[in-house]
């Protein structure tokens, strides 16, 4: 009998605030400087949420959250704030070295 593999997908790790404050501020640090992975981070993050909550919570639409954090999506820095304020996390500042 063949074994059958699912597709693994960050939203199903993102159980608590914890979790989500974790990935996202890894994704932060890891970012290659385009925002591509923050994008996905939030992607997921959001689809963990509840997309259409998420909606909600923004005052925007689904279709323009899913097009705003997808791959091809290019989020504006005010659609990235509401987003993390919905999502309940904080995006903050550190001295990058020392």
């Amino acid at each position: 009998m063949a074994e059958k593999f699912s597709r693994w997908d960050a939203a199903d790790q993102l159980a608590t605030e914890a979790d989500i404050a974790a990935y996202l501020d890894a994704c932060i640090n890891d970012d290659p400087g385009d925002g591509s992975l923050v994008r996905a981070a939030l992607s997921d993050i959001a689809r963990a949420k509840g997309m259409t909550q998420l909606a909600a919570d923004t005052g925007l639409s689904r279709e323009g959250l899913y097009k705003a954090l997808s791959p091809e999506g290019n989020p504006g820095f005010g659609t990235v704030l509401k987003v993390a304020r919905a999502l309940g996390v904080r995006l903050s500042a550190q001295p990058a070295h020392g």
